[in-house]
């Protein structure tokens, strides 16, 4: 507690370095096994502001010294310390689950992290999603730092004077007066299918409007979506929250809540997503930064010389006769290549075809046959798709990979079937 209006000799008080040691520990804002300690100090101004160094820059020196002389107030005190220091000390998920990984640290950048009133530094959704993960790694244990902003001057209030000039008003908002994803607590959601809604919705756990597909701004669609919500509104919400049994219970919406909660609570939560991010994403990053940096960076400078060899002798590469043939239901495709300058396992070739509806392109890969072509230098690539479609729906194509990349080359060369 580095307050320059504190006496000097503030911080020799016997206890006040554990009670800064909790102060400063934001684990506390979501634990709230500590907040009677505080509510002991000062109860109306720990309810205003849930600010434990307010509390402690507020409160009179004579009543913390009286507090901390108490047994009871000092034994809780001890006892929130020692969980404090095991909670450094005990190995959580993480450390249970992946013990000896390459992952030492992971940033989380963000605008806003809703960590607690006591740090204004969110104002909606964006704050709420950001601060749920941090919340989420730390019980978990994985290595997250977050990186934001801290905002000089905070929240403002939005108002306007006679003449309807916006005017500005800071801090007065509550800064804990913010959405929270309503799946947790029993609220239930109408919302367009959109977000981590359109992965949710169905019937049992609320409501949806819309198609879940962009329609830019069309007045039409527009007003599509306003009646069908003032149908659901009118038709199904509305009746069903006043709509009571023999003991006064909206029971088909108190239905609604109970299977709303028991979908979606686990699978929707920030500890679900902080697991799959590790797992998923936040490990094999770690293991191939580790791998690329291995031997004095060897991999990227044997990549480096690969992409070079490509790019140098890529004009070599030729796509030849494209064969095809149709029965039993299948389109059987046979294409010749000649790698040029290049080796086969630096080509790719490919059967391409747009997407028929929204979607992702059909994509088969096609593999080589162990017959030469004519030339002692080509190739012959084979695959078969179904001729649900047309044959010359497909384009043959090649495209320059890099094994030790998880992408390829956007570069390629392709040739039309349709103009064979």
């Amino acid at each position: 507690m580095n307050d320059p209006k504190a006496p000097s000799d503030w911080l020799k008080v016997d206890g006040i370095d554990a009670l800064v040691e909790l102060a400063l520990n934001p684990h506390w804002s979501w634990n709230h096994a500590a907040d009677g300690l505080w509510e002991g100090l000062d109860k109306e101004l720990w309810a205003t502001t849930q600010n434990q160094r307010v509390i402690l820059r507020t409160v009179s020196r004579e009543k913390i010294k009286a507090a901390l002389r108490e047994p009871e107030f000092r034994l809780r005190l001890d006892n929130l310390l020692r969980q404090n220091r095991e909670s450094y000390n005990t190995d959580a998920w993480f450390q249970h689950k992946h013990p000896g990984a390459a992952l030492s640290s992971i940033a989380y950048f963000s605008m806003e992290f809703m960590l607690s009133e006591a740090l204004p530094v969110y104002s909606g959704g964006l704050g709420n999603v950001a601060g749920d993960r941090m919340k989420a790694a730390s019980d978990l244990g994985v290595p997250v730092v977050g990186v934001g902003l801290l905002y000089g001057q905070g929240y403002f209030r939005q108002d306007f004077d006679s003449e309807g000039r916006q005017q500005a008003l800071y801090p007065v908002n509550d800064p804990g007066q913010l959405p929270i994803r309503p799946c947790v607590n029993g609220g239930l959601n109408l919302s367009e299918l959109d977000g981590w809604w359109a992965e949710a919705y169905s019937p049992e756990v609320g409501w949806a409007i819309g198609d879940g597909r962009e329609h830019g701004e069309d007045p039409a669609w527009d007003a599509a979506e306003a009646e069908a919500l003032y149908n659901l509104l009118e038709h199904e919400l509305i009746p069903e929250f006043y709509e009571r049994d023999e003991k006064g219970m909206p029971s088909r919406w108190l239905e609604h809540i109970r299977e709303s909660m028991a979908r979606l609570t686990s699978e929707f939560s920030a500890t679900r997503a902080i697991r799959e991010y590790t797992e998923n994403h936040y490990l094999p990053a770690a293991s191939g930064y580790h791998e690329r940096a291995a031997g004095d960076s060897a991999l990227g400078v044997g990549l480096l010389h690969r992409q070079r060899d490509i790019d140098r002798h890529w004009s070599t590469v030729r796509l030849g006769a494209v064969e095809i043939e149709t029965h039993d239901g299948q389109h059987f495709f046979e294409v010749k290549v000649c790698p040029g300058a290049l080796n086969p396992d630096q080509l790719r070739v490919e059967l391409y075809a747009d997407s028929v509806q929204p979607g992702e392109p059909a994509l088969t890969v096609m593999t080589t046959h162990e017959a030469r072509a004519a030339s002692s230098n080509d190739s012959i690539y084979l695959a078969q798709v179904s001729a649900t479609r047309r044959a010359s729906d497909y384009t043959a194509r090649i495209i320059p990979t890099i094994p030790a990349l998880q992408c390829r080359s956007k570069r390629g060369r392709s040739f039309g079937s349709a103009e064979i």
